[in-house]
């Protein structure tokens, strides 16, 4: 973290000498700079300047799953406001994309997520012959699948798939386990990579490991790898769309509940600890519910 480590002590210094903050306000300070900076590397994102209104967008929505009060979610954004303030000030960023963000959730932080088109271009670029093509699509394929976040993908071992199931073992926040599903698109994918491009890619170092899925050096894969390969795929698909990894997990949430999947069930593969993380990503099912009511219900129509 040391890039922003050197951010973060020069925002100290400017607290202390210009501000003359007290130390429980710089403490403050810090933990609502470090949650961010947590989630930064959870999305792959290693610098300050990198971040762009997506990230903050899709921060803020975290913000709200975790359930967090409007006062928290306002210190926080307050402190990451007067971060990025600061760094304009000093060159460090060239603006600053708190600027505008508003405490209350405001339409277009709702969760975006891939229509059914995008994907399937999205699924369609892979090149199935090679180690990292195979990889890519057993990655992307699993994401859709399960709902994983990003940050649960990249530890996932060998032996927390289960194909006689198809469900995996993860360890998600708090270090809490659940198993989650898979399909046989997915397991698909995955027993082509596991049997091949797993192998190929392993042999390119003298280190062994259980991690699933490995980088093009053999290692364990990053998020911030993983952000870099599913911008490489929107590249390939031609896609205009924009892509941070948490879009795949908003898709499958969304596509879940819009075939008609309980609340609770989506809950409960996601991993959200409260049922209002999970009614976030009704936005879409709502809008269908509503057209379905005013085309079948007899007194719903209008009068012409």
């Amino acid at each position: 973290m040391s890039l922003f480590k050197e951010s973060n002590e020069l925002f100290i210094e400017f607290l202390k000498i210009e501000k003359n903050a007290s130390p429980i306000t710089i403490t403050n300070y810090m933990d609502d700079i470090n949650s961010f900076v947590q989630y930064l590397y959870e999305e792959g994102i290693q610098i300050f300047a990198s971040v762009d209104k997506q990230i903050v967008d899709s921060f803020m929505l975290s913000l709200y799953e975790q359930n967090l009060s409007q006062s928290s979610i306002s210190r926080k954004l307050s402190s990451l406001r007067s971060l990025y303030k600061f760094m304009e000030r000093e060159k460090l960023v060239l603006n600053n994309p708190f600027i505008h963000v508003s405490v209350s959730r405001p339409k277009e932080q709702e969760p975006s997520f891939f229509e059914k088109e995008e994907l399937e271009k999205l699924f369609s670029v892979s090149d199935l012959e090679s180690p990292l093509g195979q990889r890519n699509q057993a990655l992307l394929e699993l994401l859709y699948a399960s709902g994983i976040r990003v940050s649960e993908c990249v530890e996932l071992n060998l032996k927390d798939l289960d194909f006689d199931l198809n469900t995996l073992f993860v360890t998600g926040k708090g270090n809490k386990d659940r198993y989650v599903l898979f399909g046989t698109y997915s397991e698909k994918a995955l027993k082509l990579y596991i049997n091949n491009g797993r192998h190929s890619l392993l042999r390119k170092t003298n280190n062994p490991s259980d991690h699933l899925f490995l980088n093009a050096k053999g290692s364990s894969l990053t998020t911030r790898g993983v952000r870099l390969i599913l911008d490489k795929m929107v590249k390939s698909a031609s896609l205009t769309v924009n892509i941070h990894p948490h879009k795949l997990r908003h898709t499958f949430a969304t596509h879940m509940l819009n075939e008609g999947a309980d609340l609770r069930v989506v809950q409960e593969l996601l991993g959200h600890e409260h049922l209002s993380s999970t009614q976030i990503y009704t936005h879409d099912s709502k809008d269908r519910l509503r057209n379905i009511y005013r085309n079948s219900h007899p007194r719903a129509k209008k009068r012409e």
